[in-house]
């Protein structure tokens, strides 16, 4: 499915429709969705540590607000559809209580069943003084049935080792590795949108698109509906557009919802810029930043300065 740059996004849902951004609760969209109606529901809800677009709850508060969503998104969810929560932890007096161990017995209560807990490893972020600093959070991928959309070859990745060969056996001397890559595995190593990256909006936990574009693909079929409840930006909405799947996003933050519809009219012309899924991570040593050099530490001798010295030792007169 090829979107038109003037494809209207709407504000309520509708089989017709394609793309729908809702202001307000994610239930009051929900109560307009029919049963089975959405493939994949993806989404980064407030993780309750005070952020500006969420009120602190008690952690049981918090866990039966995410509750009353979960079970409406479960009953929205095509039988061979998928949900994808990405939490981190939540912080109660310096002590961090992983959200996705206390979100998990919701999800096992509703039926689904938990397919991978994939590790979203990251670089950047905020540095603790009295433990280690966090550089992970967790997608925790369900199903609603035993039967799911499971497109691995969409999003394969390049082979370690595309040459090795079976050494032994009927296909001794045959390559072992897919031609197509390989499987990423359950730890994603993708940048967070922090200062400089390309994304950046005001949104302080903003999703990066590549990591919803993986779930996308692999998880539903072109025309497919991709549902977050708690939009954001629209990072998700970007994603399944760009991938050909319709798109429905909910957020009670007004500012959140003109930067969401602004980036998926950006995506509808093609001008909206966002960090490429098969871009490596940048290496700030290869790349000969001098930011990586301590200036604090003594320089290393170059190799050209080690042979000057190695001739002045040979030839010097004792």
């Amino acid at each position: 499915m090829k979107f038109h740059p003037s494809t209207p996004i709407q504000n309520s849902f509708s089989d017709k429709h394609a793309i729908v951004t809702h202001h307000g609760n994610c239930l009051d969209l929900l109560k307009q969705v029919p049963d089975e109606a959405f493939q994949l529901v993806v989404t980064s809800p407030p993780y309750n540590i005070g952020k500006a677009y969420e009120r602190r709850l008690k952690l049981d508060d918090y866990v039966e607000q995410q509750a009353a969503v979960i079970k409406e998104c479960v009953r929205a969810l095509s039988p061979h559809g998928s949900i994808c929560w990405q939490v981190g932890n939540y912080v109660d007096n310096g002590a961090i209580i992983p959200l996705d161990t206390v979100l998990y017995p919701i999800f096992s209560s509703l039926g689904l069943k938990m397919r991978n807990r994939i590790i979203w490893h990251f670089e950047h972020g905020l540095h603790c003084k009295n433990r280690f600093s966090g550089r992970y959070e967790t997608v925790c991928w369900f199903t609603k049935g035993d039967e799911y959309t499971f497109n691995l070859d969409s999003v394969r990745v390049p082979q370690k080792y595309p040459g090795k060969k079976h050494f032994k056996g009927p296909k001794a001397g045959q390559y072992s590795s897919n031609p197509l890559g390989k499987n990423p595995g359950d730890i994603w190593v993708i940048p967070n949108v922090k200062s400089n990256h390309v994304e950046k909006t005001v949104h302080p936990c903003q999703f990066p698109v590549e990591l919803v574009e993986r779930l996308v693909l692999s998880l539903t079929d072109e025309n497919d509906w991709v549902f977050d409840p708690f939009m954001g930006v629209g990072s998700s909405l970007v994603a399944a557009i760009r991938h050909g799947r319709r798109g429905a996003g909910c957020d009670i933050m007004s500012e959140y919802l003109t930067i969401a519809r602004k980036r998926i009219e950006m995506q509808l012309s093609g001008k909206l810029k966002t960090r490429p899924m098969d871009r490596p991570v940048y290496d700030p040593k290869a790349a000969g930043n001098a930011l990586t050099v301590s200036p604090w530490a003594k320089p290393a001798a170059t190799a050209h300065q080690l042979k000057l010295l190695e001739t002045r030792r040979r030839y010097s007169v004792k």
